[in-house]
């Protein structure tokens, strides 16, 4: 294999880079490499030559695999593989980080991380989408109670919600999707204006949109996806619209203003939260942003079977 060396400066974008920016992105490569030579160096010693189909062999001063073993199980020649362990600045693809990952049995996290020290851009393993949470992440959304919070997967698809939440959309039909699963963009587009519980949807609807826009990224051409799309577009016009507009966004907070049939209007905050395990799963909570939209909510969390007198 062809070694080809990888330089510390960056190609002209426009403007000077100043020596004291060079210096520092120079110190963040060579550390860079040192941590990716160091990662290297331990997950090889831990994969033993049985565990590759390989004879022990005589004299071996580690229980590990030798770096030419790494390079042959690889397909990659000895010295790029040593100078790659060493922390010289050399490039790699894609092709050849699979490679190693796969002969030194990196499971996901450690093979993105891998690619991350070698700054090479890391395409993800295809997610499932979540279908629904355990019991311990439904005991979190009922403690998060007098706020409404629920956990959504990426399709916007509700998982779980707690009393709270229940209470705020309780005059608006959540029917089930082909998926078995309420879901929250297809009630808001197809529900009848009036019954809308955004009081700026032409705000609103355009933002989750582009948040749903940049989940499918990662599940173009999955049956599952493609035809949820197809068939909101054919239920919504006004979805069918945002969705050619291709804009992208990510979860994040906002701040939305719901009305409710009893209440009238309720003013929240809503923050993300991300599910370790579930990558596609988020929990999204509510909170009040004045105490007119507090008292509110309370009037109707006093509505539902067991709350408080």
């Amino acid at each position: 294999m062809a070694v080809r060396h990888a330089t510390d400066s960056a190609p002209a974008t426009g403007g000077a880079e100043t020596a004291e920016a060079r210096g520092v992105r120079a110190a963040a490569g060579r550390r860079r490499r040192a941590e990716l030579a160091a990662f290297l160096r331990g997950r090889r010693a831990r994969v033993t030559p049985a565990d590759v189909g390989m004879p022990p062999g005589l004299r071996r001063r580690t229980p590990g695999l030798r770096r030419e073993e790494v390079a042959q199980l690889s397909g990659v020649g000895v010295t790029w593989y040593t100078w790659l362990e060493q922390g010289r600045p050399i490039n790699a693809s894609a092709q050849v980080l699979d490679a190693v990952a796969r002969t030194l049995r990196l499971d996901r996290a450690e093979r993105e991380h891998l690619y991350h020290l070698a700054e090479v851009p890391h395409e993800p393993d295809p997610q499932a989408d979540a279908e629904g949470v355990g019991p311990e992440i439904e005991g979190i959304l009922d403690a998060l109670d007098p706020r409404p919070a629920v956990a959504y997967n990426a399709r916007y698809d509700i998982l779980a919600c707690n009393a709270a939440y229940r209470g705020l959309f309780d005059f608006v039909p959540f029917p089930e999707t082909e998926h078995g699963l309420p879901n929250a963009l297809w009630t808001l587009f197809t529900v009848p204006e009036h019954r809308c519980p955004l009081v700026y949807p032409e705000v609103e609807l355009p933002v989750m949109v582009a948040t749903l826009r940049g989940a499918y990224g990662r599940h173009v051409g999955e049956p599952g996806w493609e035809s949820f799309v197809r068939r909101l577009s054919a239920a919504s016009a006004r979805f069918a619209e945002l969705w050619g507009s291709g804009d992208v966004t990510p979860p994040g907070p906002r701040v939305k203003t719901f009305r409710h049939e009893e209440t009238g209007e309720i003013r929240m905050t809503t923050v993300s939260l991300s599910v370790n395990g579930m990558p596609e799963c988020r929990i999204v909570v509510y909170t009040p942003v004045d105490e007119e939209s507090g008292q509110r909510i309370a009037v109707l969390r006093a509505r539902e079977p067991g709350a408080d007198a």
